[in-house]
């Protein structure tokens, strides 16, 4: 059986480390639809980790990428949990257009503790961590205001359970 969601696409915000891939995973498995990281549509793109994007072609060139990446999902995308990148929204701010918007709240010291030294190498606006936490506060303020719901990812089963209350599944 093949669930249609009632709101097109259901599209997870939050910052870096807040569980977007990882819940949008499991919500589309629970679900029974699709599931897309745009970071990773991104890297198998341009055969390239966003790491490398940010080193040889600066911000501005990923940017562009999350904008075409976004415009392919609005046209082409049905039905399916996205997982954004966490500047997504802060230069994509007609979101909406693509799904309804979740924003999954970690408190940044939360983010900090799950997080290893291998995934914040990967994070290229992550190596300074007092200029990461003044990107959290700002982006916070971003992620709240776009979002359609607020969730406080504390638990992961929780998240999803909260997810899938909100499509009545």
């Amino acid at each position: 059986m093949e669930l249609k969601l009632s709101f097109t696409n259901i599209i997870l915000t939050g910052f870096m480390g807040s569980g977007k891939s990882t819940i949008g995973r499991i919500l589309a498995k629970n679900l029974n639809t699709y599931f897309i990281d745009t970071d990773n549509l991104i890297e198998n793109f341009e055969n390239k980790t966003i790491k490398k994007i940010f080193e040889e072609e600066g911000e501005e060139s990923f940017r562009q990428k999350e904008r075409y990446c976004f415009n392919w999902i609005k046209k082409s995308v049905k039905n399916t949990v996205i997982s954004v990148g966490g500047g997504f929204p802060v230069f994509i701010p007609e979101i909406k257009e693509a799904g309804v918007v979740i924003y999954l709240k970690v408190d940044f010291q939360d983010i900090l503790k799950r997080m290893n030294e291998e995934e914040i190498k990967k994070r290229p606006l992550f190596q300074d961590i007092k200029k990461a936490k003044e990107l959290y506060e700002k982006r916070d303020k971003i992620y709240k205001n776009l979002a359609d719901y607020i969730i406080e990812n504390k638990n992961m089963d929780e998240t999803i359970k909260k997810i899938k209350d909100i499509y009545g599944s």
